[in-house]
């Protein structure tokens, strides 16, 4: 199979490649590019592992051919966090044990953070809705939805408070 040259925008970065056309952009981005955090799990868009954002919208990676997404800025778990500072999806899923063994926990960060951009607010069921698409084996739902009440909360305290005059 000829191979074909690819330019994948991932984490701000811009990755040059070459390329079998048939590679799933999963394979891309662990295999080639080192970045482990997207997981392989089902291969079929069932569990959400796979999830990255595509120009901020969460995609299931296991589906998409690389070559298809040369354009898009593609956004992995590893592009959340700013240098050292963890997002605030991230800090709370550490303070709340929303991250057990750790294998669904970047679709669920990228799900919430699409879910937060759109909704800074959201309760409970559009939480619960959002992330349905995202399967864990470990908690139970319990500490990842209050792992995202806590980035909620988080989130909060780093906005610019107004003062009345």
């Amino acid at each position: 199979m000829q191979k074909e040259k690819v330019r994948l925008h991932v984490n701000g970065r811009l990755y040059e490649l070459e390329i079998d056309p048939n590679r799933l952009l999963l394979e891309v981005l662990r295999q080639d590019l080192g970045l482990t955090g997207t997981k392989r799990g089902c291969d079929d868009s069932s569990c959400g592992a796979c999830t990255v954002l595509v120009d901020g919208e969460p995609q299931m990676s296991c589906l998409m051919l690389a070559v298809s997404y040369q354009e898009p800025e593609i956004t992995t778990i590893e592009g959340v966090a700013d240098g050292c500072e963890l997002d605030a999806l991230q800090r709370g899923f550490c303070v709340e044990g929303g991250a057990q063994c750790g294998y669904c926990t970047p679709g669920m960060i990228l799900t919430a953070k699409y879910l937060l951009a759109r909704n800074p607010d959201p309760s409970d069921q559009e939480i619960n809705e959002a992330l349905s698409g995202n399967l864990c084996r470990c908690t139970g739902y319990i500490q990842i939805l209050a792992s995202v009440r806590k980035a909620i909360e988080l989130l909060r305290q780093e906005q610019p408070q107004e003062v009345e005059r």
